[in-house]
């Protein structure tokens, strides 16, 4: 249902799954096995895995703190989209790796929730893209100190704000890892 023409093909985005922005993180052993899943599912069905790499003054590009958690292994092929901005489409060259491809939809995994996935998810929306959640493949760091609700209530808020979500011609959702679908 996409509003990109001739972009019938599903990819999956793993964004920000870094030693330095999960460390701590609660779930963060349960969101790295399912992202693993599915993973490993699109793989067996050929659909393109597509990482992206957040850097910034936190988060030095080659540091131990920036370097993708070792559960996950990227292979040689698979894109990966350098960023540094929270939405994974901003001054970044997601949006042609993704049309090189024929991409219209993107199953969306990683961290952290209230920051990169959000921004994203709305960056591929009013791109015209369908963006899938995965409710139980995202986790974010305890910011109570400043004030934001606890990470399972922001997990929890953002996929019952996304699995609502709409805009005209797009389809989004927020689904489990066992339920998802990339046909």
């Amino acid at each position: 249902m996409t509003t990109l023409p001739d972009r019938p093909k599903t990819a999956l985005l793993v964004i920000d799954v870094q030693n330095g922005v999960v460390a701590g993180s609660p779930h963060r052993d349960e969101a790295i096995a399912n992202i693993n899943t599915l993973i490993d599912k699109a793989r067996a069905e050929d659909v393109p895995v597509i990482w992206v790499q957040h850097s910034d003054d936190d988060l030095e590009r080659g540091s131990e703190n920036w370097e993708y958690v070792p559960e996950l292994k990227r292979r040689n092929a698979e894109p990966l989209v350098h960023k540094n901005w929270p939405d994974s489409f901003e001054e970044t060259e997601l949006e042609s790796v993704l049309a090189e491809r024929g991409v219209g939809r993107l199953v969306v995994t990683g961290a952290q929730t209230d920051v990169c996935i959000r921004s994203t998810l709305h960056g591929a929306l009013v791109r015209g893209y369908d963006a899938t959640l995965v409710a139980d493949a995202h986790t974010t760091e305890d910011l109570t100190q400043y004030g934001a609700p606890a990470p399972d209530q922001v997990i929890a808020h953002t996929n019952l704000y996304w699995k609502w979500h709409s805009a005209p011609g797009r389809k989004t959702e927020a689904v489990q890892t066992a339920e998802v679908s990339f046909g």
